[in-house]
């Protein structure tokens, strides 16, 4: 744990560099969630929807980023972890094709009692 999941919409296929974004999302989970680096699990998602930003279409590219952990952790260390994710997407999500990014970072706590997990075929 965490399991970690990044949307981003497809005009950014070709500028963001998933291998290092997921890389430094791990090791942000290692730093500020005292997470075991072989325990965090990075999954991302290409959006081929259109986006629509309040009344225009396609003129925003979006990258989402959610934290799935268990609860226990204090509201200072999940804002630091948002911050220092947030901080990390406006390095590595550079403009596509002109276009404004928009970034967001949540981190959301999953209920311990219903959570199941496993590791299939292995």
């Amino acid at each position: 744990m965490p399991q970690i999941s990044v949307d981003y919409s497809a005009g950014l296929a070709e500028a963001l560099d998933r291998q290092a974004l997921g890389l430094a999302l791990n090791r942000l989970a290692v730093k500020h969630l005292g997470a075991g680096p072989d325990a965090c699990r990075t999954r991302f998602r290409a959006a081929d929807a259109t986006v629509v930003v309040g009344e225009r279409a396609q003129e925003h590219e979006l990258v989402l980023v959610a934290f799935h952990i268990f609860p226990g952790r204090t509201a200072q260390a999940k804002a630091e972890l948002a911050d220092a994710a947030l901080a990390l997407l406006t390095e590595l999500s550079a403009p596509a094709a002109g276009r404004p990014v928009h970034a967001a970072v949540d981190v959301v706590e999953i209920d311990r009692d219903s959570y199941r997990g496993a590791t299939l075929g292995g």
